[in-house]
């Protein structure tokens, strides 16, 4: 099977995330898919440790690298795309439906520098559309659920090889003894996911899942984040066959009821939406990442 994709993972522990390189090894083309920025919140400094490693490993195989693929906006890190394409040129691709999340997140953050139709990013990818990486096809699956835009990768083998596709799912599930992602964040909708997951699931048994997000199922030692529909449709507890539609909207409800908001959250989105541009600089040459302030009593903010 050398003609399949050649697949790297990278795992950032401080948000339990996993970015991969990945790469058709006859032409040596290929793709850095939702990098992480270093982010320090306390200090409010980033850095590019991470992402160096990713470009390292790129360099070390000989690798070209044609694009910088995010699965959707995330919530809970920052992205790296920027700092990706400054050192390879590479575009930086996304589903479509990250307007509709611009559209959501923009008024919330005055965020009026963020470009109209998307045009942060240098493409934005349609349901059921394809494109070449080197001899291999990926086809884009919009996936929504957990955020209007999330859309998944199938990279599939070359023309006349057998062999399962490699499908890079985002959020939209998790690992097989985990379950899947929250669906109330704004614009998120848990019937939607459960669809969009069942989407994924009825793609053959054999086909590779590859996660965005590991936090240790229960008994699990270790992180992981690779599985396959099969794994998925005997064990995963949120979704496996037998689950109605009904009874994971009951459960998810109900679950992100009860959940926190990810610590990141407010500078991921106000990065993520501009395909990881921090927002311009004032008048003293600082940028700055906006705090919107919410109190049960005018009196506390008074």
């Amino acid at each position: 099977m050398t003609g399949h994709a050649t697949i790297r993972a990278f795992f950032d522990e401080p948000t339990n995330t996993v970015s991969y390189l990945v790469w058709d090894p006859a032409t040596k083309r290929g793709a850095v898919i939702d990098p992480v920025l270093d982010w320090d919140n306390r200090s409010g400094s980033a850095d590019v440790a991470f992402a160096d490693r990713i470009l390292a490993a790129a360099a070390e195989e000989g690798l070209t690298i044609d694009w910088v693929l995010e699965t959707h906006a995330h919530a809970d890190h920052l992205t790296a795309a920027p700092y990706i394409k400054a050192r390879t040129g590479a575009p930086i691709g996304i589903g479509e439906h990250i307007r509709d999340v611009q559209a959501i997140f923009r008024p919330v953050f005055a965020a009026d520098d963020v470009k109209p139709d998307g045009g942060d990013f240098d493409c934005l990818f349609r349901d059921g559309e394809h494109f070449r990486l080197g001899a291999l096809d990926v086809e884009v699956i919009h996936t929504p659920g957990h955020t209007p835009a999330c859309i998944s990768y199938r990279v599939a083998p070359p023309r006349n090889e057998e062999g399962p596709s490699d499908v890079f799912v985002g959020d939209t599930l998790f690992m097989h003894d985990y379950g899947s992602a929250r669906a109330d964040f704004p614009g998120g909708d848990a019937r939607t996911l459960f669809r969009s997951m069942k989407r994924l699931l009825a793609l053959p048994p054999e086909t590779r899942l590859w996660i965005c997000h590991d936090y240790k199922a229960p008994g699990r030692n270790e992180f992981a984040w690779q599985s396959t529909v099969a794994e998925q449709r005997a064990h995963n507890p949120h979704v496996k066959d037998g689950v109605t539609e009904e009874e994971f909207v009951a459960f998810r409800t109900a679950r992100d009821a009860t959940l926190a908001a990810p610590l990141l959250l407010l500078p991921s989105i106000q990065v993520n939406i501009r395909a990881g541009r921090f927002p311009p600089a004032e008048s003293n040459g600082v940028r700055y990442l906006k705090v919107p302030v919410t109190a049960k009593t005018a009196a506390a903010v008074e």
